[in-house]
């Protein structure tokens, strides 16, 4: 009987430190989580999981050399370039709060209609994506990923947030930020870049494998005039004049 008491006294003490152990580290998971964000507020990532995992498959591989990257400052990239990407990616980027709730239901409501998946990520998801975790796809990453675009949104603000989404953006097989693509494509450096040409980058985003700057098929052409559009209809850089 005592040994049968002493077990059930036993069980709650384990339990309970398993929770303060939980708890513990998932405190310690929060506090590095702040830490790395408050970081790359002023210092520039060094690099993204995206690119180690470029770098992973190039070792080795005559065909696929290092991803190449410079970074540049917001004030040394073109405002057309930044408005590009808005444009084509998340027109409501200067207004949400990191997520657009409308896009989102209409993709579900589409993918239950029998329509494909599309993505309804905004800027700042694609962010927190690119820069704190991995290309893997799970519910898991999704929700570490809505973690880490509350943290940007909050303490970066959009300006930032923009400036490490053109550094990031991979726009070609091993071109990765604005000022590596339009040095590579157009032979200039991204301060002085045009419409046309921001459009252009912009345009291949989405899939920056498939689709190529430097051999634009007839949709990645067609995406180039759908964005010059849409930059006008924004009103032209004054559009993110408050970032």
């Amino acid at each position: 009987m005592k040994k049968q008491a002493g077990k059930r006294k036993l069980l709650p003490r384990i339990l309970r430190r398993m929770a303060l152990l939980v708890g513990g580290v998932l405190l310690a998971l929060v506090a590095i989580s702040v830490l790395l964000v408050l970081l790359f507020r002023v210092v520039n990532p060094p690099t993204t999981a995206f690119m180690l995992q470029h770098s992973w498959h190039a070792w080795g591989n005559e065909e696929l050399g290092p991803p190449r990257r410079e970074w540049v400052a917001w004030d040394n990239i073109s405002p057309q370039m930044r408005l590009a990407v808005v444009a084509a990616e998340d027109q409501l980027f200067p207004r949400h709060r990191g997520f657009d709730f409308d896009s989102i239901s209409a993709a579900i409501a589409d993918y239950r209609d029998g329509k494909r998946l599309r993505g309804a990520s905004t800027i700042s998801q694609q962010v927190a994506k690119n820069v704190f975790l991995s290309p893997r796809r799970s519910l898991m990453r999704k929700g570490v990923e809505a973690w880490f675009t509350v943290l940007i949104e909050q303490f970066w603000g959009k300006q930032r947030i923009l400036e490490v989404y053109l550094n990031v953006a991979r726009f070609g097989p091993e071109v990765y930020g604005v000022e590596a693509a339009s040095q590579r494509y157009f032979s200039k450096p991204a301060a002085q870049l045009q419409p046309a040409e921001a459009a252009l980058l912009a345009a291949v985003l989405p899939n920056p494998t498939r689709f190529r700057v430097d051999a634009p098929s007839d949709h990645v052409r067609s995406r180039q005039i759908w964005i010059q559009r849409q930059m006008q209809s924004l009103g032209g850089p004054a559009y993110l004049r408050e970032l």
